[in-house]
């Protein structure tokens, strides 16, 4: 499968290694895929392909969805502790400032070097872009690929944090379908 992934698919799997790492998790997840989407863009080391222009025509980017993703995958769901009368924020802030930054990932080593896991979520996205490129009869997987894939699942890391971000899903589906086509064409 992995042959037929574009340099901008390449560049966005490795990018999200990269997020994980940063953001101090120990498994590459669906949000870090699509942060690596964003990362493999104009700010990062590669042009970006599709999924990383459709995602910057709606005014999304690095700086906006990976605070998002960073607060989903620590485990802590801010929505219900809210509807219980607890500020996240608040208690991240006093306990950082107690006990320094990240002190609620759990982490206080350095995440590993070399290749993450990739949670079976990431996993399913991956296989899904391979069936999205099938179904438009193209041959290979680009970064659009693996992006409309993230979109299939509606309750990944991924989906969560860019309706956090008051996305639009289907437009954003809509610019990764018309990304694709114009260079399918």
């Amino acid at each position: 499968m992995f042959e037929r992934f574009t340099g901008d698919s390449r560049t966005a799997v490795t990018m999200a290694q990269e997020e994980a790492r940063m953001l101090r998790h120990g498994e590459v997840d669906t949000g870090h895929l699509m942060l690596g989407l964003l990362t493999s863009g104009p700010d990062g080391p590669v042009a970006g392909g599709p999924g990383a222009r459709a995602l910057r025509s709606l005014g999304l980017t690095s700086e906006v969805l990976r605070p998002l993703v960073g607060r989903e995958i620590d485990g802590l769901d801010p929505d219900a502790l809210a509807a219980i009368g607890i500020d996240l924020d608040a208690v991240r802030q006093a306990t950082e400032a107690s006990f320094g930054p990240g002190a609620l990932e759990g982490r206080t080593g350095p995440v590993k070097s070399g290749h993450l896991k990739f949670t079976s979520e990431a996993k399913k996205t991956l296989e899904l872009s391979l069936r999205v490129a099938i179904k438009n009869k193209q041959r290979f997987i680009c970064d659009g690929h693996i992006l409309l894939a993230l979109l299939m699942l509606p309750d990944s890391t991924a989906t969560r944090a860019l309706r956090a971000a008051q996305t639009d899903l289907d437009a954003l589906k809509e610019a990764a379908e018309r990304e694709i086509a114009a260079i399918a064409a």
